[in-house]
Parts: structure tokens; sequence; C-alpha cells
């Protein structure tokens, strides 16, 4: 966060130069002895003089140098973060990579861990109206069984038909798959991955690191499993977020969220600077919050 800190228009401190003649004035103004500087003597001057009747009168003033400073900086758009573009696609391509092992036939969620992963992806891509989906199917080896498509039902329909019996051969190639989920994001432009898998083989958990390394695509593991330390290990591996699968919709309402702005995790180009420059505004009311009181505009206007 530190080193992407800059300023969106720094141009605006150049407003900052008139606070030197502000100082300047002040400076002079507060020396209520300054007048009579020649005329009294040195030694009887702080016995004549009433020292801290301009100090008092100097209150509204250094509020205008700081509310004068707080609002520069506010102008000057400090920012530290970035933002989906509102000019960008408000949803961004989605990646579903599905292990297809007679594993995932198990009964403990019903009806089955992969009927009910499928609704799951149903359920998804009818809140995700025509953003593009790839659909990635993996046992011993990994098949790209849908490019991206805006085409939701074709995804769905496909995605139904996966069944552990028409995998060539049984296994783990996880890591082939999600690279294959990389390719085809890059493709169709950026997006994330969801990652749905019971298990992943320990022998797996290095190439999957490795291609985490490499890749800018956010990565979801929707896990259909009672509990989600089985995948502990493949989530830190592949710096995903697992969400697991629950009966309700809480799940997908986690997954949407998470993947709509894809482009702004994996750093695509559909984002921009956000300006934090509002955070100060909080600052800049309090500030200038006595000018609204009785009184306080009254020794201003007599100093001017």
């Amino acid at each position: 966060m530190i080193h992407d800190f800059h300023f969106l228009r720094p141009a605006w401190f150049f407003a900052l130069a008139p606070l030197a003649l502000l100082l300047w004035g002040m400076r002079r103004s507060s020396d209520a002895g300054m007048p009579w500087r020649g005329i009294i003597a040195d030694h009887l001057a702080p016995y004549l003089l009433q020292a801290g009747a301009s100090e008092k009168r100097d209150g509204p003033w250094w509020l205008i140098l700081c509310g004068w400073l707080v609002a520069v900086v506010v102008l000057a758009g400090p920012s530290w973060r970035r933002e989906p573009s509102p000019f960008a696609d408000d949803v961004a391509a989605l990646a579903v990579v599905i292990r297809i092992s007679p594993s995932m036939r198990t009964e403990d969620i019903a009806p089955d861990r992969l009927t009910r992963s499928v609704q799951k992806v149903h359920d998804l891509l009818s809140r995700r109206g025509g953003s593009k989906t790839a659909l990635i199917a993996y046992a011993g080896s990994a098949h790209l069984v849908m490019p991206a498509t805006t085409d939701a039902a074709i995804v769905e329909s496909f995605a139904a038909a996966l069944d552990p019996s028409i995998m060539p051969e049984e296994g783990d190639a996880a890591a082939e798959a999600l690279a294959m989920a990389s390719a085809s994001l890059r493709e169709a432009g950026g997006g994330s991955i969801l990652w749905i898998t019971d298990e992943v083989a320990s022998g797996e958990i290095p190439a999957i690191q490795k291609w985490s390394g490499s890749t800018g695509h956010a990565v979801r593991l929707l896990a259909p499993l009672p509990d989600t330390r089985p995948l502990e290990a493949a989530a830190s591996a592949a710096d995903a977020e697992v969400v697991l699968l629950r009966p309700d919709d809480s799940d997908i309402d986690a997954l949407e969220r998470a993947a709509k702005f894809a482009p702004a995790v994996t750093g695509g180009g559909d984002t921009r600077w956000s300006d934090g420059g509002y955070l100060l505004v909080p600052l800049l009311l309090l500030l200038i919050q006595p000018f609204f009181r009785r009184g306080w505009m009254v020794p201003i206007a007599a100093k001017a």
C-alpha cells in the first residue's frame, strides 16, 4: 500500500504558495510591539505592551491555515489502491474448474458432491447475466470442455453431463487444469477462477504453488465438503479463498461478490486509481465548523 501511494492531481500543491504570505502576515500581526519599536525603550516594552492580546485573536487564522492545507491535500487526490472503472464491464469472465472423480459422487452432501456443485454453478451463472464463462474438467488429465462464452445455458448443459465414467483416466491434474483456466481467461480479457474440488493430491501442491506465483488471476475454491480442513494446503498453495458449499445461497453470494470485479483484483486494464481525498473531508468540516459560530468572523474582518 505504501509504495502505491501517490497524488492524482499534484498540481494542486501550488495552491500552498499563498500560505507563505499568510504565515508572514500572521507573524507581523501577532507582534503587538512592532509599531512601537524605536519609540518605546526596549527595557520598558515588556511592561507597557500586551503580548497575549493578539495571540488570542490568531485562533481563526490558524484554523484557516490548517483548513487550507487539508483542502489542498483533498484536492490533490491522495491514492493508494485501485478500483473498477465505471466504464468497464461490471462482470468479469469466470473460468469454472471442476474435479470429476469417483469421490465427487460421495453422498455426504445430498444428492452427491458433484450434482450439488453443478447446481451451484447453475445458481451462480444465473446471476451473472451475459458474462463470459469457461468450463474445465479434470481428473488424471485436464480438458477444456467449453471456451469462454456468454451462453450460460451451454455451459450449464455441459457441466450437468460431466461424470467420472467419461474421464479418460483417474488421478489429479489440478495444476494442469488451473493453467488451462488461466489461458482461457487471458483470451477472454481477464477474470477469476472458480475451482471446485473435494480433495487435492499432495503431489500436486508444488505445481499449484508454482502456477500461482506466475498467474494474475484470483482463485476461489468451492469445497463440497463438511469442512474445509482437507483443502487448506491446496488453498494456501493456490492463494485461494475457500468457500464452503452451503445448503442456502450464502456461498453463491460470496462467490458472486468476489467474481464480479475480478479485474480490480488481478490488476487488469479496466481499473483506475481510487481517490482517497474524501476521507479527509470530515477533518476539513471540523476545521471550518467554528467559523459558523457568532463572533468568529469579527476579529478576522477587523484584522484584515
